[in-house]
């Protein structure tokens, strides 16, 4: 249903994305990615490395690296997609949030909510840098 290949949300020739392999109706499970929850007290070890890019939040005191494709959907303010957290099976559950067609990128919102337009930490981060 999804595959991951090279995206052209950046420039950046390491850039990858998920894309449908075939029509995906609105509501549709995409993914289930397991779960590798980590305390959030030791993110600071994760911040040294390029994964810091890719954790999520996982409830109030964690954070956790998302297995299968979950770590690589690209973020967007008008995003196809979104997905709800599963602590009981700890999982992340990618759905359809609109009809997406083949070969389309399917993205996220990554402050979790679809219309939730907050600027993101990694912006903050580099506004921050460059005043």
């Amino acid at each position: 249903m999804i595959e991951v290949r090279t995206s052209s949300i950046t420039d950046d020739d390491l850039n990858k994305g998920v894309f449908a392999k075939q029509d995906i109706p609105k509501d549709e499970l995409l993914h289930e990615a397991p779960v590798i929850p980590y305390p959030n007290e030791e993110h600071h070890h994760i911040e040294k490395t390029h994964l810091a890019d890719y954790v999520f939040e996982y409830g109030e005191h964690h954070s956790a690296f998302l297995l299968g494709y979950g770590m690589m959907f690209n973020h967007s303010y008008q995003p196809n997609a979104y997905y709800e957290i599963n602590f009981e099976s700890g999982t992340f559950e990618f759905y359809a949030y609109t009809d997406i067609e083949e070969g389309e990128e399917v993205l996220i919102n990554y402050n979790g909510e679809v219309d939730n337009e907050t600027p993101l930490w990694f912006n903050e981060v580099s506004n921050e840098d460059n005043e």
